[in-house]
C-alpha cells in the first residue's frame, strides 16, 4: 500500500473551503492541515492539487449493477469501474437482480461476489416481499445498508402490496427502509387508457401521465403514514414530484430525521420538454415529470427538505431501450456522470459546491450511519476525489465506461473533470488510468 500527500488543494468539507494538504497512510487519512506537511514516510507519492477541488468520495445510496443474472447490461466490475471514474467511492445496490436478493443466503453471495469484483466500496439492500418477514429479521445491522420495499410495480414477487405485510415490515426493523413509491392500481388504470389508444407504441411523453403525480403521492403518503405510526426509519427514494415534498422537514439535521428523502440526477436535470428529443433513453420509474417539478426539487435540495442526491443507476442495452414503450425497460446509466452533472449546476450558480458535497457525500453517511466514511477527517478511510473544475470535456461514446455503451448525457459538455479517485487510500483512478490491484471493502455501519 502506497502513501500519498495531496498538496495545495482546495479542500471542500463540512461546509468549509480552504487551501490545504492531506496525508494518506495505511488506507486512512493521517493528517489534514492548512500548513505544509513536512513529515511523511519515504514511500509517499506527492500529488499537486493546486487549482483543484478535493472532496470526500461520493456515496451513492441507490444503484442497480445487474449482478447476478442480468450481466449483459452491467455487472459489479464494469459498473463499479464507471462509478470510480465518476468520483463515487461507495455504493448501495438494490435487490432486483436475478435471482432477487430476498434471502440472507443470496445477500451473502452478493457480498462475496463484490469483494472479488468491485473497485468501489459496497453494501446491498435485502428486498422485502409479502412473505419473507423471517428473512428480514435476520439481517445484520452492522453490514447491511437497509431493506428495500417496492410499493410500486416490480418484477417477480417484489411488489409489496398487502397492507398487513407493509405494517409488519415497518414494525420489525430499525434498519432504514428505502421505498419506491408509486401506486400500482393507479398506474395500471392509466396504462390501460393509453394502451387502448396507442397499443404498445405509446409515445414516451405520456410516461409521466401513466406513472403520474397521483400515483407517486398516493404511495408516498401511505409510506409516510406507516412510518409515523410505527416510528420507522423511512427513506423515500427518487422523488419526482413537488407534491411529495410535504412529507419532509428541514428544521432538524438529516441524521436526526425519521423520514428522509432522496432525489436522483435525472429528476434534477431532465423534464417533460426532453421527451421528444430523448424518448425512451430518459424513461425512468418514477417518470421524469414537469419543469415545475424539477424546479421544486432543486429548491428543496437548497432548502434542506431533500437529504440525498443519488443516481438510481440502472443500465439497459440500447436494443432493449429501442423497443416500443410497453416493452422498453425503465432506467439508465448515470454513475460516471452524476458528480460532474451536479457540478455543472455549481458553475451555473444553482447549487454551491458545499451543498453538493453535503447531499452526495456527508448526508448519505449520516442517515445510513456509515462508519468512518463520507467526510474528510483524520482517522477516516481515505475515500477522496480530486476534481479539476476548469477542464472542459464532452460526453461521447468514446469516453463512456458503462458496459451498456450509451448514456442519456451524450452530447453534454462539462466544465469539471474527475482526475483522481482514492478508495481506502488506494489511487484507484488517475486521469483515465485504473489501478485494479485493490478491490473495495464492504461498508460497515455504526448501529
Amino acid at each position: 500500500m502506497n502513501n500519498y500527500l495531496i498538496k495545495n488543494a482546495t479542500i471542500i468539507n463540512e461546509q468549509e473551503q480552504f487551501i490545504g494538504n492531506i496525508l494518506i497512510k495505511n488506507h486512512k487519512i493521517s493528517q489534514i492541515s492548512n500548513s505544509p506537511i513536512t513529515k511523511y514516510p519515504a514511500n509517499t507519492y506527492i500529488i499537486d492539487g493546486a487549482g483543484k477541488w478535493l472532496i470526500p468520495g461520493v456515496i451513492d445510496d441507490q444503484v442497480h449493477f445487474r449482478d447476478p443474472g442480468l450481466t449483459h447490461k452491467g455487472d459489479l466490475y464494469t459498473e463499479s469501474r464507471a462509478a470510480v471514474a465518476g468520483g463515487i467511492t461507495s455504493f448501495m445496490e438494490m435487490p432486483n437482480t436475478n435471482p432477487q436478493t430476498t434471502t440472507i443466503a443470496l445477500l451473502k453471495e452478493k457480498f462475496e461476489s463484490a469483494s472479488n469484483k468491485s473497485l468501489a466500496n459496497f453494501s446491498f439492500y435485502i428486498g422485502a416481499t409479502n412473505d419473507n418477514l423471517s428473512e428480514l429479521k435476520k439481517v445484520s445491522r452492522k453490514l447491511t445498508c437497509g431493506i428495500k420495499v417496492f410499493m410500486g410495480s416490480s418484477t417477480g414477487n417484489m411488489l409489496v402490496d398487502q397492507l398487513d405485510s407493509l405494517n409488519a415490515i415497518f414494525t420489525i426493523t430499525d434498519l432504514p427502509i428505502a421505498v419506491h413509491c408509486e401506486d400500482e392500481e393507479t398506474i395500471q388504470s392509466n396504462l390501460a387508457k393509453y394502451k387502448n389508444e396507442y397499443g404498445d407504441d405509446i409515445p414516451t411523453e405520456y410516461h409521466p401521465l401513466i406513472r403520474s403525480h397521483e400515483a407517486c403521492l398516493k404511495s408516498s403518503t401511505l409510506a409516510a403514514n406507516l412510518a409515523r405510526k410505527h416510528n420507522t426509519r423511512l427513506h423515500i427514494i427518487h422523488l419526482s414530484t413537488a407534491e411529495e415534498l410535504q412529507h419532509f422537514q428541514n428544521d432538524i439535521p438529516s441524521r436526526d430525521k425519521r423520514i428522509t428523502s432522496e432525489v436522483c440526477i435525472h429528476h434534477l436535470w431532465f423534464d417533460e420538454n426532453d421527451y421528444p428529443r430523448k424518448g425512451n433513453l430518459i424513461k425512468w420509474n418514477p417518470a421524469v415529470k414537469n419543469l415545475s417539478d424539477k424546479e421544486a426539487l432543486i429548491q428543496a435540495v437548497k432548502d434542506g427538505y431533500i437529504d440525498v442526491i443519488a443516481t438510481d443507476h440502472a443500465p439497459h442495452t440500447l436494443e432493449e431501450k429501442d423497443n416500443p414503450y410497453t416493452k422498453s425497460p425503465s432506467g439508465g446509466p448515470m454513475v460516471q456522470h452524476a458528480l460532474v452533472t451536479m457540478l455543472e449546476y455549481v458553475h451555473q450558480g444553482i447549487f454551491t459546491v458545499e451543498q453538493i458535497v453535503d447531499k452526495m457525500c456527508h448526508t448519505p453517511a449520516d442517515i445510513f450511519q456509515v462508519k468512518n466514511r463520507g467526510y474528510l477527517r483524520e482517522g477516516y478511510y481515505a475515500d477522496m476525489v480530486l476534481i479539476d473544475p476548469n477542464d472542459p470535456w464532452t460526453v461521447n461514446k468514446t469516453n463512456l465506461i458503462y458496459k451498456c455503451g450509451w448514456s442519456p448525457m451524450e452530447g453534454i459538455s462539462y466544465k469539471s473533470r474527475v482526475t483522481h479517485t482514492f478508495i481506502n487510500g488506494n489511487l484507484a483512478y488517475d486521469n483515465g488510468v485504473f489501478d485494479e490491484s485493490n478491490m473495495g471493502k464492504a461498508l460497515e455501519f455504526d448501529r
